[in-house]
């Protein structure tokens, strides 16, 4: 069916363009006759015939995301003169234990999954450049989600309806146990198709091998939809009914949207509807929709569960920003609709997963430990050419796991799998420290380029702090001074990766300000601007407003640097942020972290501080 379909397609728009060029046409044949000595005559099967079976010539290694209809998948930073960077640099900005490939560009994580005691990750994968094109499936295994394997590539664009690239999919567990992948396919015209995969042999736990379904593709853009505009399938999950359905993500004009369709055989489709939109936020792609337990116990729960025990969490990354958005709210079965529980949170209008540089996250229903883990892409904030020195592009955070938060009932949690804890080695453990305003406080570790830091503060008495704090309702973490800027109750929190004078250092903070109402609120933020000297980066002030419940009377973070990374977790997840930094002297044994005061009048008091050192894991080939 879908062949067909997609050959109608592709015929009828030569033929729309057929009258307009003729003359063109024309001319240029008799060009290649004259040329070649040769008469070009094919009828339209065995064109079919050709374009399955034409050997892929792979474009140069440009960047070529917005003309194929695919978001830009680069920082893209306009150099006039690029930085020195050495080759010592390059090499220490590789991290020491989040997932990257050996070499080459990554972007979008594709259908993990559990299977037969190994977990998987695939992911979008230029083989041969670190800038982005080609893309295929890369594929690595692990045991823990934190030591992989990788393997040979799953799949590659070898077929007319993948030939300008294997985009972003998902995996489905039929009731027996079998598997299927569904992924967009960009065709030899640059269509967004959807395309099935199979394990060729399920009973190999490491899933080595993928066959493309003879039926591909199984779905083209519907009627109305742009035919770059539809990409990116989810995770199916099956109704009551019996009948499952998948979203896709697309747009009307500048409506952002989820389409709906029902399958039972992952073949054949039905296009249901529209799931939700939301005006004004244009392309959604890498759409996201799963259900998380309200008790908010930290377990997670199957992707076709329903009913009055769950919410559902909606997100879609926003092709027009670059972030990724979610709302929560409740999945209306009868009338195949998602309802937000706060229109005004709506999916990209509200809450964010990651308030940093993080993109394309996509979530997987851990059966084996009963849990849902999260995946985002953490592409680079240097230059091109920068990525070229050094032979590679992009990372994936550290798995999190996501449920909800039974406290405020307006927000997901995410916190690190507990498997990364196992790298925890030499700690240095803080009480009871007293930070005067004004004042930076350093922490003696062994090294500073691989922690893991847990900071807890006593919150002031709400009240007390009401009668004296003035009002500050313009605050916001982009435009207000950053970690230089001075309040009488912050910025105050943590310096990483700075060196001994503080010439680098990445801020993480917190900044307590007063509403115009009288009440508190806390922001949390990330304060790149001065962690690095070289001068071919994107540097920013990163971070939102972070509830802090009446009944709190601590606030905290969670922050983990590995070489150019840091991940951070406020208030037990509530908010997080990951930023990119390239230092150039707080590296290696002159990476130093403080504690830091920026306030003017108020003293902040540490409860606990604990800073682990982080043990490097080795990525390597798979060997059997």
């Amino acid at each position: 069916m879908g062949k067909d379909l997609e050959v109608g397609l592709l015929d009828k728009r030569r033929n729309s363009n057929s009258t307009k060029s003729s003359v063109s046409l024309v001319l240029l044949c008799l060009l290649l006759i004259a040329a070649c000595g040769i008469i070009i005559n094919r009828s339209a099967h065995k064109e079919e015939e050709w374009r399955e079976k034409e050997e892929v010539v792979h474009p140069a290694f440009v960047s070529r995301g917005p003309s194929h209809g695919v978001s830009e998948k680069s920082a893209r930073v306009s150099v006039a003169s690029p930085y020195p960077w050495t080759n010592a640099e390059l090499k220490w900005q590789r991290t020491g234990f989040h997932f990257q490939p050996e070499k080459n560009w990554m972007n979008d994580p594709d259908g993990p999954l559990f299977y037969k005691g190994w977990y998987h990750f695939f992911y979008q994968y230029n083989p041969d450049s670190a800038i982005w094109g080609n893309i295929s499936w890369g594929h690595a295994v692990s045991k823990d989600l934190v030591e992989w394997f990788y393997l040979d590539l799953a799949m590659v664009p070898d077929q007319w309806y993948d030939m300008n690239g294997v985009w972003t999919g998902s995996a489905t567990f039929l009731p027996d146990g079998r598997l299927v992948m569904l992924y967009t396919g960009s065709t030899n015209e640059s269509v967004q198709v959807q395309n099935l995969a199979m394990p060729a042999d399920p009973e190999d736990p490491l899933l080595q091998k993928w066959v493309k379904s003879d039926a591909n593709p199984v779905l083209i853009p519907p009627k109305g939809i742009g035919l770059t505009d539809f990409r990116d399938p989810t995770t199916g999950w099956v109704d009551d009914d019996g009948v499952w359905r998948i979203i896709i993500g697309s747009k009307l004009n500048k409506t952002g949207i989820a389409l709906t369709f029902m399958t039972r055989d992952f073949v054949h489709y039905e296009q249901e509807g529209i799931l939700h939109s939301v005006p004004g936020t244009g392309m959604w792609e890498c759409v996201d929709f799963y259900p998380v337990n309200i008790s908010g116990a930290p377990a997670g729960v199957d992707t076709s569960v329903t009913g009055p025990g769950v919410k559902h969490v909606l997100k879609a990354s926003m092709d027009d920003d670059k972030h990724d958005y979610y709302a929560i709210g409740t999945y209306d079965v009868e009338n195949q609709k998602f309802v937000p529980d706060e229109p005004e949170e709506d999916v990209g209008i509200g809450l964010r997963l990651d308030y940093g540089k993080y993109y394309a996250a996509k979530t997987f229903y851990d059966q084996d430990k009963g849990r849902r883990v999260l995946w985002g892409w953490v592409g680079e904030t240097d230059s091109e050419q920068d990525d070229l020195m050094k032979g590679w592009a992009s990372i994936q955070t550290i798995p999190r796991d996501v449920w909800f938060d039974s406290k405020t009932k307006a927000n997901i949690l995410q916190w690190p799998v507990e498997e990364i804890d196992n790298l925890r080695s030499d700690k240095v453990e803080l009480e009871d420290v007293v930070v005067p305003p004004g004042s930076v406080v350093k922490i003696n570790t062994p090294s500073a380029a691989q922690m893991d830091i847990e900071l807890v503060v006593e919150f002031p008495s709400q009240d007390a702090v009401r009668q004296t704090l003035e009002a500050d309702v313009l605050y916001n973490c982009s435009t207000s001074g950053g970690s230089r800027g001075r309040g009488a109750m912050g910025p105050f929190g943590l310096l990483v990766l700075a060196d001994e004078i503080l010439s680098e250092q990445t801020a993480v903070y917190f900044y307590i300000a007063k509403s115009a109402d009288g009440q508190l609120k806390t922001f949390f933020c990330h304060d790149e601007t001065r962690s690095s000297h070289a001068t071919d980066l994107i540097l920013r002030i990163h971070g939102s407003s972070v509830p802090v419940l009446l009944d709190e009377k601590t606030i905290s973070v969670r922050t983990i640097v590995d070489h150019s990374v840091v991940e951070s977790y406020a208030q037990g997840g509530r908010r997080c942020i990951t930023s990119r930094v390239y230092p150039t002297r707080a590296i290696d044994g002159s990476a130093k972290v403080f504690l830091f005061n920026n306030a003017t009048s108020s003293f902040f008091t540490v409860k606990s501080l604990n800073v682990w050192q982080m043990k490097s894991v080795l990525l390597r080939p798979y060997e059997s």
